[in-house]
């Protein structure tokens, strides 16, 4: 372990739970009562199961109090004026308090508070209405009194209930509407309502504790086909002194918000330059930046002189769905900068401009925008939406809770942890309630996504929330903060079963400078429902992206800066919603940092594809020992077959499929399960050199001293990334035809086995003449019977899945 103590293998394992979930309650079961007692909650703990499609996690009931308005209010006695009113909300120690309103007499709030059923210390619910003063204490107006043996159990309450009038000493003093009533987390006011759970927080804070669902920005390529210019004078011709000086050597940029590409400049000086080339840019619905073109001269090495420029807005430009190759060019006006647009401005206002740029732009719907890695895609659709196939399946995540979280901070002295939960499958983004100041928080809160890919993976990350507000939460909620990272977790979708729940206890896992360390874990109840089981089956054997990324394919250098691009679009987009969703969140769920150099990295992957060898070996060694006569009955056998297969060649390959298939029957037995995990044997985490994972949690550009080291290590970081990736994508590769007969994927592998099956059985019945004559022409067949997609047996094989879903 190189100088670091052996972690317990063990701590970072799955682990079976048994959670009571929804669908597992018998009917009429009464939720265990209160360990504090208290009688009088009948109709609070002694209720019936509701009816709810909450059946993977665990029911938790809330009283849940919604104060709609206020009418009629009398103005202050003191003042005469119109009172500012708001309303406080008591149960037992906790209250909580809606906004309040500057002089009016009929307020509406429409805020809801729930109190968890687990905390409640009282029988009895208070509601006060109050008038908000300068000075002095706010001035009480009236109360309404609930008895929680009365309030109703609903699983969806009406939104108005019953006016109850606010008395003061038997005197009433206007009227406001209320609606009481016990439910569960499935209730649609849930995730907009203050808890009880947080009641210490204050202020901002409030906002940053609730849960919420988001939608990440719906992104397009922007392809800009720059194909020429006309008429560029440089600035000292423009100014009209020595129009017979050099031609300008011309090159455009293109920007679209923080993103700039710019084009070759052209080697022969010309006043009509010609390029011909394309600048892919990412942007997002609405469309709010605009495309700023610059035609400018290569005066010297390090001087640009800005000579055109044309600003367009992206509606401006045609959405393409195919791959059409014709897409109408148009010509654009540019606005003359310098001393020669000074002049031209005072002498020649009533002529148009001379120089234009020829461009021919869309935006690209065919194509499906990476934000993510491709190892870890949870989305594989194109951007416009009429080229959606249907769904084929539900994925439904229950959120359930975690245990044994560490301190990710100091509050009055004593560790602390604010945990939240963020899942990211497709374009929805979940994010669970915050829960304060506990190691292991309950969530209980289910999601569900539609699946029109089963090739794909959910990422479940675990943070502790640094934006609490001033009062003693967090670490101070200012702009610093940033949300301190627990760990996270990836399942794909691929290696669960149909219809199965699986409940397990994931080990939240991060490597640290000091080596790897757990975190805590994170119990959850995931189900995969089959919407349609013949989309499924023929998905296997389509390409895994839209046509458009085979027709017309990005660079691999090209795809990795729209990749980063897009990642910043989402991560300001999220940042922008309320609650936020920060940006070091959506970086960390994104994996933005996984092409950097890593030494533990590169030996893991080296090790993944020397363990590819260790079956051929094997065989080897088996051969060898058969060749020595080791084992007589086998060598006695393996002689009886060779006999065989001699005289009956045409066996050889039915022989071959039949030997397969039973060993995919036979590894049935030995299948796992349950999802893959992290394993942190594989990653190589257990075993890192300190001074690798120094050089691993060093920044990029190197912050360690020696201007010549700084460059070379840079320089090596860079390469041995691009080799990482290589030595990545060949265990990979090696791993998915492992994975054929393992059932990680059970369909894939089902699917193979019959398929080897029938092969044996029509290879067996064929003559082998026919069959290599067949399979000779089909592979020397003319190009123009050649699709330009990959075949079915290739798209077959990137499906499936490899151990590169363990990795951390």
């Amino acid at each position: 372990m190189s100088g670091h103590a052996d972690p317990h293998h063990e701590d970072f394992q799955l682990k079976d739970t048994n959670p009571l979930l929804g669908e597992q309650w018998p009917k009429g079961a009464a939720v265990p009562a209160r360990p504090s007692g208290g009688g009088g909650l009948a109709g609070w703990l002694g209720v019936d199961k509701p009816s709810s499609t909450y059946d993977l996690v665990e029911q938790m009931f809330f009283l849940y109090v919604r104060v709609v308005k206020a009418k009629d209010l009398p103005p202050n006695p003191i003042t005469g004026a119109a009172m500012d009113p708001y309303v406080e909300v008591r149960l037992g120690n906790y209250k909580g308090t809606t906004r309040h309103f500057d002089r009016r007499p009929n307020p509406e709030w429409d805020q809801v508070f729930a109190f968890s059923k687990s905390r409640v210390q009282s029988n009895v619910l208070e509601v006060f209405l109050k008038d908000r003063e300068m000075l002095g204490r706010d001035d009480y107006v009236g109360k309404v009194v609930f008895d929680l043996a009365e309030v109703p159990t609903a699983s969806r309450p009406t939104a108005r209930s019953p006016r109850s009038a606010a008395r003061r000493r038997g005197r009433v003093r206007g009227e406001l509407m209320l609606a009481v009533w016990i439910g569960t987390q499935a209730d649609e006011a849930f995730p907009e309502a203050w808890h009880s759970d947080a009641a210490t927080v204050r202020g901002e804070g409030v906002a940053s504790v609730r849960s919420k669902a988001y939608v990440s920005p719906k992104l397009w390529y922007l392809r800009v086909n720059v194909i020429e210019a006309q008429d560029v004078q440089p600035q000292q011709a423009q100014a009209g002194a020595g129009a017979r000086g050099r031609a300008p050597e011309v090159f455009v940029k293109a920007q679209v918000g923080h993103q700039i590409l710019k084009t070759t400049v052209v080697p022969a000086p010309t006043l009509n330059p010609r390029w011909n080339e394309d600048l892919v840019f990412v942007v997002a619905e609405p469309f709010e930046e605009q495309l700023v073109l610059t035609v400018e001269d290569r005066v010297s090495p390090r001087k640009d002189d800005l000579l055109g420029r044309v600003a367009l807005p992206l509606t401006l430009f045609e959405k393409r769905l195919d791959h059409r190759p014709f897409v109408q060019s148009r010509w654009f006006d540019l606005e003359k900068f310098g001393v020669g647009a000074a002049i031209e401005g005072e002498t020649r206002r009533d002529l148009r401009f001379a120089s234009r740029v020829h461009v021919r732009a869309c935006l690209e719907g065919a194509y499906h925008v990476m934000d993510e890695s491709t190892m870890y895609i949870s989305d594989t659709r194109p951007t416009a939406r009429q080229l959606w196939k249907p769904p084929v399946g539900v994925l439904e995540v229950g959120i359930l809770g975690a245990a044994g979280l560490q301190p990710m901070k100091n509050r009055e002295g004593r560790g602390a942890t604010d945990a939240y939960c963020v899942a990211k499958y497709g374009q929805k983004w979940v994010r669970t309630r915050t829960m304060i100041g506990t190691f292991n928080p309950t969530w209980n809160e289910q999601y569900t996504w539609e699946v029109f890919d089963p090739c794909t993976v959910i990422t479940i990350g675990v943070f502790d929330n640094c934006h609490l507000g001033n009062n003693g939460n967090g670490n101070g909620g200012g702009n610093t903060a940033r949300d301190a990272r627990i760990g996270k977790i990836r399942i794909r979708l691929s290696t669960l079963e149909t219809d199965r729940v699986y409940t397990h206890s994931y080990p939240l896992i991060v490597l640290h400078p000091s080596g790897v360390k757990k975190t805590g874990e994170l119990r959850l109840a995931v189900r995969f429902t089959c919407l349609s089981l013949i989309n499924m089956v023929h998905l296997y054997t389509q390409p895994l992206l839209p046509k458009m990324h085979y027709l017309h394919p990005f660079t691999v250098t090209q795809l990795d800066a729209l990749r980063y691009q897009a990642m910043g679009i989402v991560a300001a987009r999220l940042g922008r919603a309320e609650p936020p969703l920060r940006r070091e969140v959506v970086e960390y769920m994104l994996d933005v940092e996984s092409h950097m150099w890593s030494m533990r990295r590169s030996k893991a992957n080296f090790f993944r594809a020397v363990s590819l060898f260790s079956g051929a070996a094997a065989a080897a060694r088996w051969f060898n020992d058969v060749c020595h006569w080791k084992n007589v009955a086998t060598t006695a056998l393996v002689h009886v077959l060779l006999l065989i297969l001699i005289w009956y060649p045409e066996l050889i390959l039915p022989t071959v499929f039949l030997y397969m298939f039973m060993i995919g029957l036979w590894n049935y037995r030995r299948r796992t399960r349950h999802p893959p995990h992290m394993d942190t044997k594989l990653s190589w985490a257990e075993a890192a050199h300190p001074d690798e994972l120094d050089e691993e949690f060093d920044t990029f550009p190197t912050s360690r001293q020696q201007d010549v080291v700084y460059m070379r290590y840079d320089r090596l970081r860079s390469v041995a990334g691009r080799i990482q990736t290589v030595v990545g994508d060949m265990a990979t590769q090696g791993e998915r035809l492992q994975s054929l007969l393992s059932w990680r994927d059970p369909r894939a592998t089902c699917l193979f086995v019959f398929f080897c099956l029938i092969a044996a059985i029509v290879l067996y019945v064929t003559p082998f003449r026919v069959v290599a004559l067949v399979a000779g022409l089909y592979l020397l067949r003319h190009p123009r019977f050649r699709s330009r997609l990959p075949s079915v047996p290739s798209n077959f094989f990137r499906r499936l899945p490899s151990r590169a879903d363990s990795m951390l």
